[in-house]
């Protein structure tokens, strides 16, 4: 008995951002039906790699949907997709703006098919404003958004994440929206636009990094693993790799002086306090490292966990999703697929405890083969 059971999701969306979106109301139990062209998402092709004919780039973000394929050049699919949005709750796109317009299905267009329509938008730059026709992808969002200047080590070149931060993001600032409208709908049924844009996911992020440009007017700089605000707070060299060290307060640092047995450091004036060690970071970061160098990972983490001092392993992807921590928290689900056999995907990181049962710990469908479900939605749609 999932959540957003009685939820029906019409998804016009492609690549990333409204398919995590989307795939988040699928989860959660919403009837999420996925339109895709003749040809299909083109997320269906980005590989390699492949399991079977499917990318594990389509794979990873479409699990539990029912795909319906349309080609919305012609009338007679058109009016399908009037249909089903007739009956529907939440419509999600993420076509460059005005694009909904031209296909018939603008949000005013959709207020006359079905009045308490909530309509979620993803694109590069909202739908108002200079940018709104440019093209957006999430490498140009991380780039004018900031993220790029503060990312990489200091007087290096630009440096992007290594995820997708701004189609993600997006993704979820319009899961926000479409909730928060479905809970305004019970007092106030009206239509609702959700306008999220990937360049304002990356601004709305900055957070403390504009606080310190509002208050001091200079630009943030790129600090490797470093904080602006925290020091030490970074990843150190081992003699063997690298950990991370997050040293939050006074008290943390004066308990880190005395596990690396460096206690005089505690009283040193340059690294009395917090503000103290960040303008004096260099010194103290140099001093560190040297320190460090001289054991491996396994046992500094050792000792800052005997002390409570937050320290922890730099992980490649394949570590962390093999560690015993993401199958205890069944973050990692298995599905059968008729293609591919098990296929293994990220879970919603989410855990409803009480009440119903977990809605992230039940059953998941594979992310449907193109046109899969074409003949069940038709069936469906002529019972209503």
């Amino acid at each position: 008995m999932k959540p957003l059971r009685d939820i029906t999701v019409i998804d016009l969306t492609r690549i990333l951002s409204g398919p995590y979106c989307t795939m988040y109301f699928a989860d959660m139990g919403a009837n999420v039906i996925k339109i895709e062209p003749p040809g299909g998402d083109d997320a269906r092709s980005w590989g390699p790699p492949f399991s079977a004919s499917e990318s594990a780039y389509f794979l990873s973000v479409n699990r539990n949907k029912k795909s319906m394929t349309l080609n919305l050049k012609l009338e007679k699919d058109k009016e399908i997709l009037r249909r089903l949005i007739r009956t529907a709750d939440v419509v999600v796109e993420n076509f460059r703006p005005g694009t909904m317009e031209k296909l018939g299905f603008g949000f005013e267009q959709l207020k006359m098919m079905n009045p308490a329509i909530i309509l979620a938008s993803i694109s590069g730059f909202g739908q108002t404003g200079r940018y709104r026709d440019n093209p957006g992808y999430d490498l140009i969002a991380q780039g004018m958004g900031g993220l790029m200047s503060v990312t990489g080590e200091t007087d290096g070149p630009p440096v992007k994440g290594g995820y997708s931060l701004a189609d993600v993001g997006a993704g979820m600032w319009a899961i926000i929206g479409v909730l928060t409208a479905l809970h305004r709908r019970q007092t106030n049924p009206a239509a609702q636009w959700i306008d999220a844009s990937l360049l304002e996911t990356m601004i709305s992020w900055q957070t403390y990094l504009a606080g310190n440009y509002f208050v001091s007017g200079e630009d943030p700089q790129p600090l490797g693993s470093a904080h602006p605000n925290i020091c030490p707070y970074q990843a150190f060299p081992a003699s063997d790799g690298y950990f991370t060290l997050a040293v939050g307060n006074d008290k943390l640092w004066a308990l880190c002086c005395d596990a690396i047995e460096e206690s005089q450091w505690a009283n040193d004036p340059r690294f009395d306090t917090n503000a103290d060690r960040v303008h004096h970071r260099n010194e103290l970061i140099a001093l560190l490292e040297q320190k460090f160098r001289q054991n491996p990972v396994s046992e500094w983490i050792g000792l800052f966990k005997q002390y409570g001092i937050p320290a922890g392993p730099i992980y490649r992807i394949s570590e962390i999703l093999e560690d015993s921590y993401v199958w205890e928290r069944e973050l990692v689900k298995e599905i059968a697929h008729p293609l591919c056999g098990m296929i293994r995907t990220i879970g919603t990181p989410l855990h409803f405890v009480g009440g119903e049962e977990d809605a992230a710990d039940t059953e998941m469908s594979a992310p449907p083969r193109l046109g899969e479900h074409n003949d069940l939605i038709l069936a469906e749609l002529a019972k209503k």
